[in-house]
C-alpha cells in the first residue's frame, strides 16, 4: 500500500473542532484496514497532542503518533475552509494531516514529518493543496512532493 490514498483525503472537513477532525481522518485509516482499533488509535493520537499541539504557522496542523494500532505508515489529509483552532499563534488550520506509524517506526515518522514540513514552507505547495478538487490529484502531489522526494 501507499502512504496516502484518495479515500484518505477529505476535501471539505465536516467538523469545526480538532477532536472531530482527528476522528474523521482516523476513520479513513479504519476503512482502509490500516487501523485495527479506532478508539485506541485516537487515544494514542490525543496523548501525543496533549504533549504538544501540532498546529503550525501558515494554517497547518499535523497530528501524529507511533502506535501499535496502525499496520503501516499512513497519512490522511483534510481541508477545512473555515479552519480549525489548533493552537497556532497565527490562526486556525486549513490544511490538516494525520500521520500514524507502527511502533518502532520512529525513523519513518521523522522522515515523513521532516519532508512534509519542508514542502509546507513553499506557498506553491500549500496553494495546490488548497485548490485541487480531485483527491487523486492531491495524492499525486503528496506522493511526488513528500513521499518520493
Amino acid at each position: 500500500m501507499t502512504l496516502v490514498t484518495a479515500s484518505q483525503v477529505i476535501l471539505d472537513l465536516p467538523t469545526a473542532d480538532r477532536v472531530g477532525a482527528i476522528r474523521a481522518l482516523a476513520e479513513t485509516f479504519v476503512s482502509e484496514g490500516r487501523v485495527d482499533d479506532l478508539e485506541a488509535f485516537l487515544a494514542d493520537v490525543h496523548r501525543r497532542e496533549d504533549l504538544m499541539a501540532t498546529g503550525l504557522p501558515g494554517g497547518i496542523a499535523i497530528p501524529h503518533c507511533r502506535t501499535a494500532h496502525v499496520s503501516e505508515p499512513s497519512m490522511a489529509f483534510a481541508r477545512s475552509d473555515a479552519g480549525i483552532d489548533w493552537g497556532a499563534a497565527d490562526g486556525p488550520a486549513k490544511l490538516i494531516f494525520l500521520i500514524g506509524v507502527p511502533e518502532g517506526g520512529q525513523s519513518d515518522q521523522l522522515a515523513v514529518l521532516a519532508q512534509l514540513a519542508r514542502r509546507l514552507t513553499k506557498a506553491s505547495f500549500r496553494d495546490q493543496l488548497l485548490t485541487l478538487t480531485d483527491p487523486r490529484e492531491i495524492c499525486a502531489v503528496l506522493e511526488e512532493q513528500v513521499i518520493r522526494s
